[in-house]
């Protein structure tokens, strides 16, 4: 039998995270949202990249993520970069104020998860941290 605490916490996780989400973005000055933050983040991580790729990789349909990429670009956020041999070939790029700007956006996260954790005295801090590190080794072990 399934333990229902099991399912308590995941309903928690879920109403913590999306409640970090909305205060973020209530504080966060620039209006495109958490997805377009999350393209630039693993644009700046890991260079230009197809849009195929990128909705792959963050589970965005293809549709989603020209929606997405779009807005980037307009908002001058990134570039898209044709290979000059395959003009086909087309990657998206983050700009120098996209860096800015996720810069921004893992500013005020860490801010706003930091302002929630003093909420936890230390024994609570100390539990939370072993218990996500546990959970985070166990995704270490099962991607090799």
């Amino acid at each position: 039998m399934e333990n229902p605490d099991i399912f308590r916490l995941i309903h928690a996780v879920e109403l913590f995270t999306n409640e970090i989400i909305v205060r973020w973005m209530n504080a966060f000055d620039h209006n495109i949202g958490i997805s377009p933050v999350l393209v630039l983040g693993e644009l700046n991580k890991k260079g230009p990249q197809k849009q195929t790729t990128l909705a792959k990789k963050l589970g965005y349909t293809p549709g989603a993520m020209t929606n997405i990429a779009n807005r980037l670009i307009k908002q001058e956020m990134a570039e898209r970069k044709y290979n000059e041999d395959d003009r086909r070939n087309v990657l998206l790029s983050i700009t120098d104020k996209g860096r800015d700007v996720l810069k921004e956006a893992q500013l005020k996260g860490q801010e706003l998860r930091a302002e929630m954790f003093q909420k936890l005295d230390e024994e609570e801090l100390q539990q939370f941290l072993k218990i996500y590190e546990k959970l985070l080794t166990s995704f270490d072990s099962s991607e090799t």
